[in-house]
Formats: C-alpha cells, sequence, structure tokens
C-alpha cells in the first residue's frame, strides 16, 4: 500500500485538508490518507482551544466518506515529534510506502522541528502550495539543504521510487481555508 500521512492540530479539521488529501490520492495514487492528530505541537502554545478527543471527532466527521484515516498515533506512541513518531510508523507498518505530506508554510518553518532532516532519511516529502508561503519554499533552511533532491518532474508517483531523502512541491489550486482563520472567526461571534 501507498499511504500518504498528513500530520497537525487539526484544530479544527476542515474541507481544506479533506482538498489537499484528495489531491495527494490522486496525484501521488496513493491507496489512502491517515490523519495523524497531534496531541501538541511542541512549536506552538500549550493551550489548544479544543481537546484531543474533540479535535479526533471533529476530524473523523469531517474525513467521513473519503479515504482517509484519522489517527493519534503520537498519543499510542508517546511522543510529539515528528521525526518519532514517522519512525515508529515505518517499523509497525513497514509492508506500506509512505509519504509525509505537509504544506509549504510547514516546510519553511521545519528546521525548527525535532531532528527534521531525519524525516527526509525516513520517506520521501511532498509539499503542498500554500499562500505566500510557496514564495519561500526554495529560500527556506530545508528548500536550500535539499535542493538537489527536489523532484521536478510531472510524473508524481514516481517520487516512490527515488533514493531518499526526495521531496517535492505539488502546485495545487490554492484552498484559503486554514484552522486558524476558523477558530478566530468562531471567536468572533
Amino acid at each position: 500500500m501507498k499511504i500518504g500521512l498528513l500530520g497537525g492540530s487539526f484544530n479544527p479539521a476542515h474541507d481544506g485538508h479533506i482538498y489537499v488529501s484528495n489531491e495527494a490520492l490522486k496525484r501521488l495514487e496513493l491507496d489512502e490518507i491517515w490523519w495523524l492528530v497531534s496531541p501538541q505541537n511542541p512549536l506552538k502554545s500549550d493551550v489548544i482551544s479544543a481537546s484531543l478527543e474533540i479535535r479526533l471527532a471533529n476530524a473523523r466527521s469531517i474525513a467521513k466518506g473519503h479515504n482517509i484515516r484519522v489517527e493519534d498515533l503520537e498519543t499510542k506512541f508517546k511522543t510529539n515529534f515528528t521525526s518519532k513518531t514517522l519512525e515508529f510508523i515505518i517499523k509497525r507498518y513497514s509492508g506500506s510506502n509512505f509519504i509525509w505530506l505537509m504544506g509549504a508554510d510547514n516546510l519553511v518553518e521545519i528546521n525548527r522541528w525535532f531532528n527534521w532532516k531525519n524525516i527526509f532519511q525516513i520517506m520521501p516529502v511532498a509539499v503542498f502550495n500554500r499562500d505566500v508561503y510557496s514564495y519561500s519554499v526554495i529560500n527556506s533552511i530545508a528548500g536550500k539543504h535539499y535542493y538537489s533532491k527536489l523532484h521536478k518532474t510531472k510524473d508524481s508517483k514516481s517520487i516512490f521510487k527515488k533514493p531518499l531523502p526526495a521531496w517535492q512541491f505539488l502546485h495545487i489550486n490554492k484552498n484559503p481555508l486554514s484552522s486558524t482563520l476558523l477558530r478566530l472567526k468562531n471567536n468572533d461571534r
């Protein structure tokens, strides 16, 4: 199986997450997407407005009817570091091929993540354009560091045949939704 992993707080999950997941399924010819709902992003405030249980329930509700599996593997694996979570996934589900999915905003700041270079050594990475961050990808620390490993072919699914590290920037129609904007909108009510 080929599985795309999309991690985040999903605070809340929304149609933008569905859109990126469906694009990944189609372009990378994936069998399914796993949403990895994080108990707490170590780079964000300790105050998350919704509990993990509420965020998981919301994500499952939004994902229903789509080829998306919602998981809280970081809680099960007792880590909140992506690098460690991906190591556990590779060991536990060794018969599958995985690809890490992320927005351009995350690639721009991935150098702040724990053991971030290890993520690129564990599995291929697909980066989706996202607002103004898309213009910063190549000039980001990770973009510069891994520029020579950028998979530039239009045949996105062939990234699974490339030696690691390998990453690809996928241009998709931009979706204006973001969890931050949705939280701000709900707080204004």
